[in-house]
């Protein structure tokens, strides 16, 4: 086996369980803050976005912002959908048929 790649595999290990095992080791049988506590609710929400937003508005080669693409536009009536249900399977298969009905009959 290479030793390189032995090394790479070794290093990402680390880089992966290191941010995992630091914050457990030193928080475990402490009590956090309400607001830490809070905030890190928020967490989820944010990189949830920060890969939706550029999906659904960045379209084009070179990538450009385009509000009313195909993807923005069936995103609205898949969130009205999720929001009213909150069925998780419901919203997946309403968004696939949305994209597929927009794709063939606007696209």
């Amino acid at each position: 086996m290479n030793p390189e790649l032995v090394i790479i595999i070794f290093g990402m290990s680390a880089v992966s369980f290191i941010p995992r095992f630091v914050p457990l080791f030193f928080l475990s049988g402490k009590s956090l803050p309400s607001w830490f506590k809070e905030w890190l609710d928020l967490i989820p929400v944010a990189i949830l976005s920060a890969l939706l937003v550029p999906a659904l508005v960045v379209s084009g080669e070179p990538a450009r912002v385009d509000w009313f693409n195909l993807k923005s536009l069936v995103a609205i009536p898949t969130l009205a959908f999720a929001l009213k249900t909150r069925s998780l399977g419901g919203t997946i298969i309403l968004g696939m048929v949305l994209y597929w009905a927009a794709g063939v009959y606007l696209g």
